[in-house]
This record gives structure tokens, sequence and C-alpha cells, in this order.
């Protein structure tokens, strides 16, 4: 019989293998590997790191976009007994070489070229004093490539020919749900990036109760933009698809004409992602042309939602569940949900509830809950809670108090259910006169214009009120409203506080990754005096 509860990666890919088989588990450009498959592809991958002298505890670095050898370079690590760092795909050469040396990664999966990088070539001339190997994923093979991924694989097939798998797959099986799964680098907007230390046990258990809460199954056909290298494409994503069933088609690049003509071609059932896709795909002029009948589950978080949003997602794009949740790195991913038959206003305007087994209150400068309604620092404590930063226990313990609560840095209220709204961050609030201005709160009201489709509020310097607001628009083709239309219009539906002093309209925003705006950015390029 399956594991049913399976407390590592490993397990809960022999449980998939087992209870879905040859069904699809991986779609990629016509291509497919069951879950049967998978399986063995990763103790291939295994078998082939083993040939390196990868040991157990050994950690390996991906560098790529959501592609199918990530996934199995991914868990053939976790088989071999390693620890997995995730690198963003849009870090340049310097960015990824301080988290290979901080992470002392011995390993390096790597794309070759990929959207005019060329990824092997930016650290070729760094001191990478660790990484013994760099595995090249796709591409003809590069000069300054170890090994191709088709010798890594051809050479994990010849081990086990020699040797048979037993070997692998004890140990594999014998790993702790106790053991480091994967290491994932904050964003770094607030400084150097520190290294997240995430179990096995923890991220199995946060995202089995994920995709339960969402209702996945074993016919849906799940798109995931989300990158890999974040919590929200790889354990949001992979993690609840070996945990349901799910059929996994990757996206490598974002574009959102190809993701409507995927959702209706490859009959897309489940498409989570944040806030600013989803604004995306209801702006396309050529929206209209599209069916997206088989969609019918999403989830969204990773910023603050506009009630209209939600409203939008589930009236004209007809989605029937709709789940908005909250997490963060330090908890892997995870902390709070709505539920299914939650009232709309409730999943339009909160991020839901803790998650069972998981803490979460709001509390004061002082350590106090505050009273319902009120708002304070979100804080988590459970199961979820990271295991510490890497090589960091002042950090740690700055994040981690003595009682186990997580402090997250970010503000929100809770309602009388413990239903949690996310106001802000601590660290995007600035007072202007003497007054607290939170962005988020700022930001959803002027999503409420008919011609704004996004929008960012910064801080600005100002003599006399000690900041300002400076407002970032994206705007509707054929928008009527300017700038000081805009700006009229904030003057007239928010305390004059509140009301930015400047809006500016731009083509885009500066986004992240995973679709978060990058506001030290736009903080830097306004006081460099790009704005003016």
């Amino acid at each position: 019989m399956p594991n049913s509860s399976p407390s590592t990666t490993i397990e809960l890919i022999y449980r998939a293998a087992e209870l879905y088989q040859d069904r699809p588990f991986i779609e990629e450009n016509g291509t497919q590997l069951s879950f049967s498959e998978f399986k063995q592809a990763c103790i291939e991958t295994a078998a082939g790191l083993k040939q390196l002298g990868f040991k157990p505890g050994d950690r390996a670095a991906i560098w790529a976009p959501n592609i199918s050898e990530w996934v199995i370079a991914a868990f053939g690590t976790h088989f071999a007994g390693g620890q997995i760092v995730t690198l963003n795909t849009r870090y340049k050469g310097e960015e990824a070489a301080a988290i290979l040396n901080d992470s002392q990664a011995s390993t390096l999966f790597v794309m070759g070229q990929f959207l005019g990088n060329d990824y092997l070539g930016m650290i070729a001339n760094l001191a990478l004093p660790h990484l013994k190997h760099r595995v090249q994923l796709r591409g003809e093979a590069e000069p300054s490539a170890t090994q191709h991924w088709d010798e890594l694989q051809n050479t994990g097939r010849a081990w086990i020919a020699e040797h048979g798998k037993e070997a692998i797959e004890q140990e594999a099986l014998s790993i702790s749900g106790e053991a480091i799964s994967d290491i994932m680098f904050t964003s770094g907007t607030t400084g150097r990036a520190k290294g997240v230390l995430c179990g096995h046990q923890q991220n199995v258990q946060a995202f089995a109760t994920f995709s339960e809460i969402l209702g996945l199954d074993d016919t849906d056909r799940y798109l995931i933009i989300n990158p890999f290298f974040h919590s929200f494409g790889f354990k949001a994503g992979l993690l609840a698809c070996l945990s349901r069933g799910c059929t996994v088609l990757p996206e490598a690049v974002f574009d959102v004409d190809k993701i409507l003509e995927r959702i209706d071609n490859e009959n897309i059932t489940v498409m989570p992602g944040p806030p600013t896709i989803f604004q995306s795909i209801l702006a396309h002029p050529n929206r209209s042309k599209y069916s997206l009948a088989s969609l019918t589950k999403c989830t969204t978080g990773a910023a603050v939602i506009p009630t209209e949003l939600i409203i939008a997602m589930r009236d004209e794009l007809k989605i029937s569940t709709i789940i908005t949740a909250y997490g963060l790195s330090e908890s892997c991913g995870l902390a709070t949900m709505c539920r299914q038959g939650d009232a709309p206003d409730t999943i339009a305007k909160t991020s839901g509830r803790a998650i069972p087994a998981v803490e979460v209150r709001c509390i004061d400068e002082q350590g106090n809950e505050v009273a319902v309604g009120e708002q304070g620092e979100i804080v988590i404590r459970g199961f979820n809670v990271m295991q510490g930063y890497l090589d960091n226990p002042e950090a740690t313990a700055e994040t981690i108090d003595a009682e186990g609560w997580l402090h997250t840095g970010d503000v929100g209220r809770m309602d009388e259910e413990g239903n949690l709204t996310i106001t802000d961050r601590l660290k995007d609030m600035y007072i202007s006169g003497g007054f607290n201005c939170y962005p988020a709160e700022i930001e959803s009201t002027l999503l409420r214009h008919a011609d704004v489709v996004q929008a960012a509020v910064i801080g600005y310097p100002d003599e006399r009120m000690g900041e300002v607001g400076w407002a970032f628009v994206t705007l509707r083709q054929n928008a009527s409203a300017n700038a000081e239309d805009i700006g009229a219009w904030a003057r007239n539906n928010m305390a004059n506080y509140k009301a930015p002093r400047k809006v500016i309209v731009v083509d885009a925003l500066p986004l992240n990754a995973s679709g978060k705006v990058l506001k030290p950015t736009l903080r830097q390029e306004a006081l460099a005096g790009k704005f003016k």
C-alpha cells in the first residue's frame, strides 16, 4: 500500500508512482513523463550524481527556467540525499556567484542560453571555490560546462546497469523528514539575501494541506507559470501535483497571448499566480477571443489583492474556485488560506485563516496581540516555520523569537473568524505629516479607477511633510485619464494625507520573477531624479 503520510519528497514520489503509475506527470513540448517514469528518472539522476562524487548532505544549485530537467534535477538531488539551492533566472553572474558561495553548492544544474542570457558565461571567470561540477541542461555543450545533462543521465543508467538501483533507493528512503530539502534565498530587497532552510516533512505536510483545500485531483492539468525557484512554483506547484496526481505543464516565459492559447489548447484546469498575472489577462485586448472554459481553479497571493480583481476573476473569467493564500519563504511558502465555501467577500478581502497546526497573530510593537480589526505585525508559529537562515544565527534569532514565533515584517489585521488581511510591509510604510501611510491601502484605492491596471506607491522625501506619496501606475489601452486626472481622482477618493502628491504613468512596473513590484528600484530611480 502507498504511504498515506509521506514525510519526505522521496516517499511522496514513491506514493505517486504507486497510485498514478502511467498517468502523465509532466507534459512539455509534446513529450510526456509518467509518474513511474519520473521516479525512475530521479533514481538515474541520483546515480549520475553519485558517480560525480556527490554525497548525502551535499548541495546542488539549479539555475534554469521552468523546464522538465529542472524538476528531475531537483528531486534527483533529493534521491541522492542532497539539498537543493534555487537560483533566480534573472540573476546576473555576481548575484548567482554570491549564492553559490554562500551555500557552498558543489554542483550546479544550469541552462545554457536562455532569453539572450549566457548563464555559464556569466560565471565563467568568477571565483567559485566550492563548485566542482557544472551540468548544462540544454543546448549545445559549452566549454565551461563540466558535463551535459544527457551525459549525466547516461552515466546514471550505466551505474544502475552495473550495480542495480537498490543502493540508491535504500539511501533515498532512509532520509529523515527533518533533513533539509531546499535552501531558497530571500529576494534581497532588504539587503544581502539570506538562505532559508526548509525540511522535507514541513514542505510535504504544508502542500498536502494546500492541495486538499484547493481541491486538486488526478484529473487536473496544472499550468505552472510561477518560477520553480520560488516556493509558489516548486512547492505550491510541483509538491502539490505530486501529492494529488495532477499533470504538470511548465511555462518557461510569461507571455499573456501564449498563456491564453495554452489554457484553451491544452485544457488547463489549474493556474495559480500573483495578482499581476490575472490583471494582465483581464486587461488583454484580445481576451474575448479565448474560451478559457477549462480553467476552474486558481490561487493568488504574493501581494495585496484588490477586491475588484477577485470579483473580475469570478465574474469575467468564470473561475469557480478562487483561493487567496498567504505565506513567505520562511514559512515554507504557506501560512493561511481561504477555504472553499467561504463567502466571496472573505475570499476577496482576506488571505483566509491559518492552515491546520499553525498559529497566526497580529501584534503591536511590544509583542502584544492587537484587538480584532486592528493592524499589527503578522507572526506565525507552527510546523511550517523554517529551521533557520543558513549560517546566520543572528538573523535567525531576530526573526524567530524565544517562543517560536516567526516575525514576518508584514502588517495585517484579523477579523473575528481569524481571517487575515495583509495591509502592507512594515518597511514600506511611510509617515506623511505625522500620519502612518500604508502604500498597499493607497494602491488598492487607486486600482478602483477605471483606467488603472497596476499601481505602486512609495514614500518620497519632503521638507515639510517628512515624506509624501508618489504613485506609479500603468493604464489600460486607450485610457482617457492622464496622471493629473488620476491625482485629482485620488484626492477626491481618499484622505488628503494618503492621496499621492505625484502620479507617474509608466509603461510597466519593475517586477521580480515572482511578480512582486520592486519598490527599491522605484525609490532609487525617483531619488536619482528620473521622474522629475
